[in-house]
């Protein structure tokens, strides 16, 4: 098979990864998309529970819904505000069934690395003209595939933060694996029985944690000796308490709200500026130790933590390839200071296409959630932009290729995940009913282990 033939291969069957695909298929170029679960969208099962804070209209990409209106397939009310569930059987499934992509998406196909055939990452000479070869995993074993070109839409969502406040694990953490749930657990649902009448530390200060929290306190309505402890290694609590009826997305304002008041009424102890280093086993059950400004502290006995600490990059699949990272982001290095949290929010972030995505590495690409590496302030309508701009420089049209045009929302860091009954009329982050400009926020502050998601129509995309 000639270069020319082989297929633009796509890491990841999530919605921006499906979204790439049709932007390559609407454009003649072949490709091949790997997903690791056994289903496309298999990290957004694993928040299936969660209510999206953006409704239908603003979560799907324009060249998949081409793809998908073909087959009859039409856009779920509008204005309804669908849960990870709804996204994965309303959308990701029929996109994945599609003519276009059935015959293209490998399910149960785990990229685990991806390099130059023949070269490794020290060789220069005729790198360019190398295709790219990459690792496959499947229930048959391990095969090698060749790509022209490689998109690695593989998200974050797999690859937790530990909950070690120094980045590293805490001594111990690997140990109490068990009884750690690291993400969104479904406490009110699957999971309660490992939540009822139990005591759990909620760890981390984003909006993820609150949500946690407001779920443990309403399960313990029902099973009073159920307990939550919430620990942050900030000492800064505004970015998740807000401002209040002041603040300008009044959903967001009242989680903030809501959590204060349960630290403020006492129904819920908080140890901020708490440096988790280690976790022990004490008659049966577990202490968490750390570090605050007076010193050394302890917090337990507890049954189980709720690890709201984010996610970050796994940079091992790609370590044969010559990527040019943002130092602390672990972002494309050109695309780090466009999306630093420090500097900028989900709407300020500028456009951005095929020309910040670029590595070293000509034809490899990372797009989503993991394109902006530990920074927070990741839009799902930015990765759709960032996936029709790449397909565009792939096809040799750079004219669309640069023509990047994205209206984002300026709503600060959007980190709302929390459960609303009658949601609709909830915009991004919780807000107002979005208007055209709007888009759904995936990130909340996973950037210096601050949280999970946030509002917006996915994970790991």
């Amino acid at each position: 098979m000639t270069e020319t033939a082989l297929p633009v291969a796509v890491i990841g069957g999530g919605p921006v990864g499906l979204a790439a695909a049709a932007h390559l298929r609407s454009r003649g170029l072949p490709v091949k998309v790997y997903e690791a679960g056994t289903s496309v969208g298999t990290n957004i099962r694993d928040w299936g529970h969660v209510r999206v804070f953006t409704p239908w209209r603003y979560c799907v990409d324009p060249a998949a819904t081409k793809l998908l209106e073909r087959q009859g397939w039409r856009l779920p009310s509008a204005d309804v505000f669908p849960t990870g569930s709804d996204i994965v059987a309303n959308y990701l499934e029929p996109l994945a069934a599609t003519p276009e992509l059935a015959e293209v998406v490998e399910t149960g196909a785990r990229v685990t690395a991806i390099s130059r055939q023949g070269l490794d990452k020290v060789v220069n000479r005729g790198r360019e003209q190398r295709p790219f070869v990459l690792l496959v995993k499947t229930a048959e074993g391990v095969r090698r595939e060749l790509a022209k070109a490689v998109i690695d839409a593989s998200g974050t969502w797999a690859n937790p933060n530990p909950l070690g406040a120094s980045g590293l694990p805490a001594t111990g953490e690997a140990e109490f694996v068990d009884r750690i749930a690291y993400g969104i657990p479904e406490v009110l649902g699957r999971d309660r029985a490992l939540y009822a009448g139990k005591a759990t530390l909620v760890v981390g200060a984003g909006h993820s944690a609150a949500n946690a929290l407001l779920d443990l306190v309403r399960l313990a309505k029902t099973d009073p000796a159920t307990r939550a402890i919430w620990a942050t290694r900030s000492t800064n609590l505004v970015r998740i308490y807000g401002g209040g009826d002041a603040d300008q997305l009044p959903a967001r304002g009242e989680l903030g709200a809501e959590t204060r008041n349960l630290v403020e009424s006492g129904q819920v102890p908080l140890l901020s500026g708490f440096a988790i280093t280690s976790i022990q086993e004490v008659e049966g059950r577990i202490v968490v130790g750390g570090e605050t400004a007076e010193g050394p502290r302890t917090i337990g006995p507890v049954d189980r933590i709720i690890a709201a600490t984010g996610q970050r990059p796994d940079l091992l699949l790609t370590r044969e390839l010559r990527l040019d990272l943002d130092p602390w982001l672990e972002s494309t290095r050109a695309l780090g200071p466009l999306i630093d949290p420090n500097e900028h929010s989900c709407g300020s972030v500028p456009p951005h296409g095929h020309r910040e995505l670029t590595h070293l590495e000509p034809g490899f690409f990372t797009v989503g959630i993991k394109s902006y590496g530990r920074a927070p302030t990741f839009l799902l309508l930015t990765g759709y932009e960032q996936v029709r701009s790449i397909a565009a420089a792939l096809a040799g049209d750079r004219a669309a290729a640069d023509n990047v045009q994205l209206v984002l929302p300026e709503t600060g860091v959007c980190t709302t995940t929390f459960s609303v009954e009658g949601a609709e009329g909830v915009g991004c982050c919780g807000g107002p009913a979005p208007k055209a400009a709007d888009a759904c926020c995936l990130a909340d502050s996973v950037a210096k282990g601050e949280g999970n998601i946030g509002c917006g129509c996915g994970v790991a995309a």
